[in-house]
This record gives structure tokens, C-alpha cells and sequence, in this order.
């Protein structure tokens, strides 16, 4: 829980940074609810960070009812940390101007600051507030991506910039949040994207003990047969993230350099976690079975099951101890 809030606070430390140091000196209005604010204090006499906050509660509010109670807390965070630090760059940087001199780094360095900050706190589940939790929304229920779906609510507010600044500033509030919306889309894709790895090796037991036992993942084993002299093979299936693709990868090429391996880009998976009840064996009675009534467990806590990671196959474990049937 600590670890999660200094995350959570760090990233929209960022944020706070990127628009006081950056957005506010460019008078640009991208993507952000603060870019909103930046218009709306030009007609009422209201610090920045108590314009963010009057508009980030009634977001909340809205957040807080379409996206569930995790993402809502999580976002109710942020978006009374995100005032506080602004307020606070504002009383420790009173008369600060711009670091670049220049409205459009000013803008070019807003983009790559915020996008890191923001992508943070969508792969923690959470937002900075305002128009990221628009954004939220509509990839919930419209399935778009976020980058896109920041642009295209972002694009409303850039375009309110003309009610108050010149052509030049419109123009480049419109173009900061088209490419806002595509890093942001680069840093979370990369960061989500899973790998889909097909592997027939001779070392088969001690890779699937590997991926079940220290990448805490799941596989599928499939009969394979080769066209040359059709001999069977068994290959192993099985989709992992980027840090766990890594160590898979380390391991083969320690343990069998001459396996035979595929990979795919998976980005995007979706599955109902299967639930099993477990029969736990006791190491200290010569391979007897328990049956815990009621316990259940998921995938991370079932090692000696397989998964099925085809959407449209079911896996059955039997009791052999190496091989998961589907059909």
C-alpha cells in the first residue's frame, strides 16, 4: 500500500511539473483538464490549482460511478494531490515564466513529461482527474484506446483555446494533443504488450516446470508433428509479459540453445480466470492428497495446472502430471 501511493504520488508529481513548468508558459491547452483551466482562469479571478480542483470533483463524481471503486479511490488521490503540488509550484515559483523560451518546446516537452506520468497511473489503474477520466471512460465502454480517446476529448479543449489566445497557440493546443495521445498510446501499448511463445524443445520437463514454477505463468502443450519425417514433438504454448519473456528466453538459450521457437505480439488478451479446487499434495507423507473443502484458487496460485490461452478451447487437467488436454 505504501509502495502504491509513492507511485501513485510521484507520477502526478511529474504531471504537476510538466503543466506548471511547461503548459502554463506555452498558454497552450492540451489534453488536460488543467489546459481547461488555463482558459477558464483568464475569465474567472481564481488561482489555477482551485480551478483544477472544481473541475476534477465533478469528473470525480462521474469517474467514480462508471469505473468502479479501485480506479474512483485511486483517482480521488491523484486529483487532490495534483492542486497540492501545483499550488505548491506556485508559491515556491511565483514569477516563473517559461524554461525554453519558446512556446513550442514549451509544448513539445509537456507532451513527453505528462505522457510518462500519465501512462504510470493508467497501468496502476488510475488517473489525474479531469478529461483522463473522460478518457477512462470511453475506452471502458467505447474500447478505444486511450491515447486516442485523450485526443479526441482533448481536441474539445484545445479548440476552446481560441476563445482566448491567438491562431498560433490554437493550432499548436490542437497538434500537442494529437501526438499526446500517441506517445501516451506508445509508452502504455509497449508497457502492456504480451508475447505468444512456441517452444519444442528436448529440455519439455524442465521448461514447464520453469514457466509454472518460477514465472508463475500458464502453458498449453500441444502435439506437434513434423512434416519431414513425421516424428511427434510435444510444444509448449504459453504468453508472457515483457520482463517474463526475458527470463523465458535466458533459459532456453541456457538450457537447450537448439530449441525450436515462434513468437507472436498479443496485444490485447482476454479470459475468465479459471477456478479450481485444488488438491494439495503434502510433501510429508509420501505423495497423499488433501481435499480442502472450499479452496479455491486462480492461475498465480494453481502451478501444477495448465491453461488453455485459446479462446475458444477449454483445458481439463487430469490426473497425469505433465500434460493438459483441451477440447
Amino acid at each position: 500500500m505504501i509502495k502504491e501511493t509513492g507511485i501513485l504520488t510521484a507520477a502526478v508529481a511529474i504531471i504537476a511539473a510538466a503543466v506548471y513548468f511547461f503548459l502554463v508558459p506555452s498558454h497552450a491547452s492540451v489534453s488536460s483538464i488543467s489546459g481547461l483551466g488555463i482558459v477558464v482562469s483568464n475569465f474567472i479571478p481564481l488561482p489555477l490549482s482551485a480551478i483544477t480542483m472544481i473541475l476534477n470533483v465533478v469528473l470525480l463524481v462521474i469517474g467514480f460511478l462508471t469505473c468502479g471503486k479501485e480506479f474512483g479511490a485511486k483517482t480521488v488521490y491523484t486529483s487532490i494531490m495534483l492542486p497540492l503540488f501545483l499550488g505548491m509550484f506556485e508559491l515556491l515559483f511565483p514569477d516563473f515564466t517559461s524554461l525554453t523560451d519558446s512556446q513550442e518546446l514549451d509544448v513539445l516537452c509537456y507532451i513527453l513529461v505528462v505522457s510518462i506520468g500519465l501512462s504510470i497511473l493508467f497501468n496502476r489503474n488510475a488517473s489525474s482527474g479531469g478529461l483522463d477520466i473522460v478518457a477512462k471512460i470511453m475506452n471502458k465502454y467505447l474500447h478505444m484506446d486511450l491515447g486516442k480517446a485523450m485526443s479526441l476529448s482533448g481536441m474539445c479543449v484545445a479548440l476552446s483555446a481560441a476563445l482566448v489566445y491567438d491562431k498560433k497557440t490554437v493550432v499548436l493546443s490542437i497538434l500537442g494533443t494529437y501526438f499526446n495521445g500517441i506517445i501516451l498510446d506508445h509508452f502504455i501499448f509497449d508497457n502492456n504488450i504480451k508475447r505468444r511463445v512456441c517452444i519444442i524443445t528436448k529440455k519439455e520437463e524442465q521448461l514447464r516446470r520453469f514457466i509454472i514454477e518460477e514465472l508463475h505463468s500458464g502453458a498449453t502443450v500441444y502435439e506437434a508433428i513434423g512434416a519431414y519425417n513425421l516424428e511427434k514433438h510435444n510444444e509448449i504454448i504459453t504468453i508472457v509479459d515483457k520482463s517474463e519473456y526475458q527470463k523465458l528466453m535466458n533459459f532456453i538459450n541456457r538450457e537447450d540453445p537448439k530449441a525450436f521457437i515462434t513468437v507472436y505480439t498479443v496485444s490485447d488478451m482476454r479470459y475468465q480466470p479459471k477456478v479450481w479446487e485444488k488438491k494439495e499434495k503434502s510433501r510429508q507423507d509420501g505423495g497423499q492428497y488433501s481435499s480442502p473443502r472450499h479452496s479455491q484458487y486462480n492461475r498465480m496460485h494453481a502451478p501444477r495446472t495448465f491453461y488453455c490461452h485459446e479462446p475458444r478451447l477449454r483445458c481439463f487437467p487430469r490426473r497425469l502430471r505433465h500434460r493438459c488436454f483441451c477440447s
